[in-house]
């Protein structure tokens, strides 16, 4: 079990997977909000280049795990154009802002948003060009279990990319992280979402969770080859890219 799973929004008693989906729904009303405040619009960047990056290769038919509000979706149906966008989430609060999202923006006909726990995908093996999650692997129950149902449903030759918050491990970065995510987040989030724990829970993750060279491990260990990763932002964000 790698650290990440065990940490757990409200309790140790009940299963991870059903705390993530009560906490998502709880933060959705909020959950843009804060994503701007807290990033200060970075993370629109780090999506930009890990999409073109993306670009590069067959992308027909992609999946977004752990959409969300469905942010990365909607941008990867702007920038890529594939002919089919599943977009999915163990959230049904958080594709609810991200259904309304996809039609202002004129593109409810192009991305299908579908409740899925992505450590059993109902979707066929080898039915996807590309697989994306953006920000939300770190919330996984079964990080192991969650990357073979992303190989799963990818075609040979397909690719996955993974876009996750790290901890920069430099200074004075690393320190001023530090402040951010155990004072300025925790705070914040409170004060605008109402539920204290759910932003102790993802700095907290953010921070567990496996990076750079161990991450790719972990994928190759998973079955994907090869397998690269390039931080953003001084260490801040990390695009990981692997290929079935």
């Amino acid at each position: 079990m790698y650290d990440q799973e065990k940490i757990k929004p409200y309790s140790q008693d009940e299963p991870k997977g059903a705390q993530v989906e009560r906490m998502f729904d709880s933060i959705a009303p909020s959950y843009d909000l804060l994503n701007h405040l807290l990033s200060l619009g970075i993370d629109r960047r780090w999506r930009c280049r890990t999409i073109d990056t993306l670009a590069a290769y067959p992308h027909r038919e992609v999946l977004d795990v752990a959409t969300g509000t469905g942010d990365f979706a909607l941008l990867t149906c702007r920038r890529l154009k594939p002919e089919r966008l599943v977009a999915c989430d163990i959230s049904e609060g958080m594709m609810q802002v991200g259904r309304h999202k996809a039609e202002e923006a004129g593109l409810s006909d192009r991305i299908t948003f579908r409740q899925e726990d992505c450590m059993a995908l109902s979707l066929p093996d080898d039915s996807f060009d590309i697989v994306t999650v953006a920000y939300g692997v770190r919330n996984f129950s079964d990080l192991d279990r969650g990357l073979s149902e992303m190989r799963r449903v990818l075609r040979p030759g397909g690719h996955l990319a993974i876009l996750e918050l790290c901890t920069p491990n430099k200074a004075p970065m690393r320190q001023l992280f530090r402040l951010y995510s155990h004072v300025w987040m925790p705070l914040v989030g409170r004060l605008v979402s109402h539920d204290k724990r759910a932003y102790r829970y993802l700095p907290a993750t953010m921070e567990a969770f496996p990076q750079g060279e161990v991450m790719q491990q972990i994928l190759i260990k998973a079955g994907f080859s090869p397998v690269t990763f390039k931080r953003f932002t001084c260490g801040l964000s990390t695009m990981y890219l692997a290929t079935k």
